[in-house]
């Protein structure tokens, strides 16, 4: 595994753990010629997966980038990081057992946003207002209102 510190293909693993309720292996490496510490995490992944963007482009799926989305949507909101990891890895194992290996990417963002609602509304607020590329605020009043959400009620979820 290359060293993020100091670019050497070569690091030794110091410890190894099973992670994420046994479906990672937490590896804690040091890098022989920097002396630098990292860790890194080996899952389990059963088939590459394909998203299918809406301008037509083929990209690889990347579960960074999910976990990106997801952390920007529940960015200081009152959510238990374990539950998030959860829901992302729920997520990633829904979209490999579907039996494709190329998904539209509004599989993965319906799935995310169904996710999210069941685990912080303000969350997924804020992740369906950027998936639904909201423009005016009469976006978000139409999909409270559709959604049966109340602004009132996710304001009183968002005070600290």
């Amino acid at each position: 595994m290359r060293c993020p510190f100091c670019g050497e293909l070569e690091s030794q693993v110091k410890d190894s753990r099973p992670s994420e309720d046994g479906a990672a292996i937490r590896r804690r490496r040091l890098c022989p010629s920097c002396g630098g510490r990292f860790t890194t995490f080996e899952r389990v992944q059963l088939r590459e997966l394909t998203i299918l963007k809406r301008s037509g482009r083929r990209t690889p799926f990347e579960r960074d980038k999910l976990v990106r989305s997801i952390a920007v949507a529940t960015r200081k909101r009152p959510v238990d990081a374990e539950r998030v990891e959860r829901l992302i890895n729920g997520i990633v194992r829904q979209l490999e057992s579907m039996g494709e290996t190329e998904l539209a990417s509004s599989v993965v963002g319906e799935m995310v946003m169904k996710a999210l609602k069941s685990l912080d509304d303000v969350a997924y607020v804020r992740y369906a207002s950027v998936y639904r590329d909201f423009k005016q605020t009469e976006d978000f009043a139409q999909f409270l209102s559709d959604e049966g959400l109340s602004e009132d009620s996710l304001a009183e979820d968002a005070e600290p």
